[in-house]
């Protein structure tokens, strides 16, 4: 194939990419993973930087696109505006001259079988070049166009969060920070400081997170100094505070509800220097085997156990855990930089379905609670019906629950809003957009 040579190949499968997650409801990163299987590293990192940056600013590009074709593409050409998309994102990142991008989306259209559209591309791509201003200007007047998400999704947040909504979409469209946690069981923050400034790469230590670090400029995590070793993970600084607000104290009884892929159930660890007895919980055995990679590359020991909250006879053993991590699926629409794929995976119909599963294993997971206990609900999602709304209802219902008042804040871009929890959102403090909400169990 004469693809990677070329540079036509690196598009092509960034392009019948970008076309699964659209048409097909696919993640990116598994189709990437099926596309370019068997090109070279250099050239699938190519293909995954060009459909990641496509698929952010796709709600753009799909405007853009929509001017510069005078006919709608028929179904079976569609791929050719996932395409037209990749080649748009490259010509606006400016990584290769113009005509080199042109040239190589070109060649792209050849290699998806649809080279009878070569013309077709070319015409596009130079108009896009010579009218890229006023083409700009025409179609950001259109909020989807703009903000590069979802209408429904824009009217989500503006409706949420009046005063932050902006910050959030604009958040969501820069390339997401890299975030290490350091294994305090092992080492210090400092420590692990110095050891990244003298392999070159600079960090800074954030005060309302005593145990991450931000690397400066992302690298490949077999370059970090440490990882392999297990003195740091990855791991954004705003998933690093559920250990903290949960807090189970030596010999206690633990249960990681949702634990894939195990970020949090090896933090618990960490921070209680493997003395508590925790059980990792997940209803995908595959995704079990994560956590089971994690927990030994780190050294901790756990039980993993496959098995769904909702069916507790399957796998409990009928003794109450004192302290109880519940890590909600969710929409995700806290981690959309990281993610953007969600976007289009999600729609404004999924939001009370999500709700009502969430209710549901909340209730589960109380039920197993010890009185005096305590649960963190977590999500990485912003939106108030997955979090403030299922929780206000759940503690109006339950006279034996009650949020927690310490402690009072979980980091100082943390906001406090109408109903239980705290909320993070992607726009402070360079996290991710996170959701915990700490609630006890009262005695009987």
């Amino acid at each position: 194939m004469n693809g990677p040579a070329t540079g036509a190949g690196p598009r092509a499968v960034a392009a019948r990419s970008l076309d699964a997650v659209l048409h097909a409801g696919r993640r990116l990163d598994q189709a990437l993973a099926e596309f370019a299987a068997e090109y070279p590293a250099p050239a699938r990192a190519q293909a995954m930087a060009l459909a990641w940056e496509a698929t952010r600013w796709h709600c753009r590009h799909r405007a853009i696109v929509d001017r510069l074709l005078t006919r709608r593409l028929r179904r079976r050409d569609r791929v050719l505006a996932a395409l037209l998309s990749v080649a748009l994102a490259e010509l606006e990142v400016g990584r290769a001259p113009d005509y080199a991008a042109v040239s190589a989306a070109v060649a792209a259209s050849r290699l998806l079988g649809l080279g009878r559209a070569a013309g077709l591309v070319n015409a596009a791509l130079r108009r896009y070049l010579r009218e890229r201003e006023s083409l700009m200007a025409a179609v950001t007047a259109d909020p989807e166009a703009r903000w590069a998400h979802p209408r429904w999704l824009i009217d989500a947040l503006r409706a949420d969060w009046p005063r932050h909504w902006e910050a959030i979409l604009a958040a969501n469209q820069q390339h997401p920070p890299m975030w290490l946690r350091v294994n305090v069981a092992k080492t210090t923050r400092e420590a692990v400081s110095r050891r990244l400034a003298a392999a070159g790469l600079a960090c800074e230590a954030p005060v309302d997170y005593p145990q991450a670090l931000r690397l400066i400029e992302p690298r490949p995590v077999e370059d970090v100094p440490g990882f392999a070793d297990g003195l740091v993970s990855v791991q954004d600084a705003g998933a690093q505070l559920a250990a903290g607000l949960l807090a189970p104290a030596p010999g206690m009884r633990v249960l990681d509800a949702c634990a894939a892929p195990g970020g949090k159930t090896a933090h618990l660890l960490e921070c209680a220097a493997g003395d508590i007895d925790l059980l990792a919980l997940d209803i995908d055995a595959q995704r079990l085997a994560r956590v089971a990679e994690n927990l030994s590359r780190l050294a901790l020991r756990a039980t993993l156990r496959a098995g769904d909250l909702l069916a507790p006879d399957d796998w409990w053993d009928g003794q109450r855990f004192d302290r109880i991590l519940l890590d909600l699926p969710c929409s995700a629409s806290g981690v959309l930089r990281r993610q953007p794929d969600i976007r289009f995976l999600r729609r404004a119909s999924d939001i009370p379905r999500f709700a009502r599963r969430q209710r549901r294993l909340l209730d589960a997971a109380w039920s197993l609670l010890a009185p005096g206990g305590r649960l963190l609900y977590a999500s990485c999602s912003v939106l108030r019906a997955e979090n403030q709304a299922v929780l206000s209802e759940f503690l109006a219902a339950r006279a034996d629950a009650r949020e927690c008042d310490e402690p009072a804040v979980p980091s100082g871009s943390a906001l406090r809003g109408p109903g239980p929890g705290w909320q993070l959102l992607p726009a402070d403090g360079g996290t991710d957009g996170f959701y915990y909400a700490l609630i006890e169990k009262r005695p009987a």
